[in-house]
């Protein structure tokens, strides 16, 4: 008997908890749906809509500026046979071996030393100043010492180029690589597989509707949602009757006959819808599903209807708020109707 009473009393409590929530729901209807979630989204309905997320860059950013001239890093040396140390060497030994030569020419054809010193044996060792045997043999050696010079130098550098042409055995300088920055943050790739089967299920509606458009879907939605707007703060769904699912009606009509029974009548003014986005779509036993965000901001407040006096919300406040809308039709080209409204997650 003792457990009887017990259960009885939970029970009731229950159902007190349900009235008082009920209660304060009719207490706190505002807009269309009164900020609650409620309808069926198909296969859907258990799970809440993909949130909304900004849309990604089209062109990914990057540090890498492929029109920057590259330049080697740090230690870096050029490659073999291009090096400007080597041409400097080269022309600095073969400038002092060439002027060496051009100085003993000079100092054998103009006399130099001997022509300026005046002894006789040395005269006429050179024929009065003119080239010797001795001068053409250390002329003839200095030309040859210039030649095998080059050829030495050109020789290692063709040799060493073609080795590092075609060995691939040879550890060439680190080259530097372009430092790229990351695509997306963490949210927007994580973001990547709902935006894929956003696409897809897209790319299904347009095979069976080649006339859907994105665009004009949007404006519609912002339509329908004035439309809905009005028809509730006139208490009256049945303007709107074909936008709505046959449960979404039942829904709305029950609740603006509950507005009736307490005499209130819910003001909207200054509405602003912000952005309709569209965040899912899909299909399934036959149907088109769309989902989209609703991003708005308006003044909410219920007024009774006899004295005109407000009894809840707000004349000055505005409320900003935002609302998943899914909108359902069969395969085609059909019309469509609101079948829910959810809140976010």
């Amino acid at each position: 008997m003792k457990l009887k009473t017990w259960t009885k009393g939970i029970l009731t409590l229950f159902a007190l908890l349900f009235l008082s929530v009920w209660a304060f729901q009719v207490d706190a209807w505002a807009r269309a749906g009164g900020g609650r979630s409620f309808g069926g989204r198909g296969s859907r309905s258990m799970t809440a809509p993909k949130p909304y997320t900004a849309p990604r860059p089209t062109t990914p950013s990057s540090t890498y500026n492929p029109t920057r001239p590259s330049t080697p890093p740090p230690g870096a040396t050029a490659a073999p046979g291009t090096s400007s140390s080597g041409s400097f060497m080269r022309s600095l030994g073969g400038g002092i071996l060439g002027g060496l030569a051009g100085g003993l020419l000079f100092r054998s054809l103009f006399g130099g030393s001997s022509a300026q010193s005046g002894t006789a044996g040395t005269a006429g060792a050179t024929g009065g100043g003119g080239i010797g045997m001795m001068d053409i043999l250390l002329l003839a050696g200095i030309g040859y010492l210039i030649y095998w010079y080059i050829t030495k130098k050109r020789r290692e550098s063709e040799a060493t180029a073609g080795y590092y042409q075609s060995s691939g055995n040879v550890e060439l300088p680190p080259q530097p690589q372009p430092q790229y920055a990351p695509l997306y943050d963490q949210p927007q790739a994580a973001a990547l597989g709902s935006d894929q089967d956003l696409e897809r299920g897209l790319a299904n509606i347009r095979q069976y509707d080649p006339y859907f458009d994105e665009a004009k879907f949007q404006e519609w939605c912002t339509d329908t949602f004035f439309k809905i707007q009005g028809a509730w703060a006139n208490r009256d769904m049945a303007t709107v009757r074909t936008l709505l699912t046959d449960e979404m009606y039942r829904i709305f009509q029950g609740d603006a006959d509950a507005l009736k029974a307490q005499k209130k009548i819910n003001r909207l003014e200054n509405i602003a819808v912000r952005s309709v986005d569209i965040t899912e779509a899909w299909q399934e036993s036959g149907s088109d599903f769309l989902t989209v965000r609703v991003f708005a901001n308006l003044l909410d407040y219920n007024v009774d209807e006899t004295s005109g006096q407000v009894v809840e919300g707000s004349k000055t406040d505005p409320v900003k708020f935002e609302e998943y809308w899914t909108f359902t039709r069969s395969v085609g080209n059909n019309p469509w109707q609101l079948s829910a409204i959810n809140q976010p997650a």
